[in-house]
């Protein structure tokens, strides 16, 4: 499904900025909804077509953002 959407390079940012995100959370990024709610946010980004790491990156950081403000972190 996503593989088939995406490049080999934008797939990798997307991993790239999605281990980022959940380094923010620590323990809390572990969580699979933590890590779904992030993994959203990033694809959404890269759906509208902005596919840099540096894009997908703060994406992926401003969704772990939302997480702490939300569970108080």
């Amino acid at each position: 499904m996503i593989a088939e959407s995406f490049d080999q390079r934008t797939l990798a940012n997307m991993e790239v900025a999605l281990d980022r995100a959940c380094k923010v959370l620590a323990g809390a990024g572990e969580r699979h909804d933590a890590r779904r709610h992030i993994a959203s946010k990033i694809l959404e980004c890269a759906e509208r077509g902005d596919r840099t790491l540096i894009a997908l990156t703060e994406a992926g950081q401003a969704a772990a953002s939302e997480l702490c403000t939300a569970h108080g972190v």
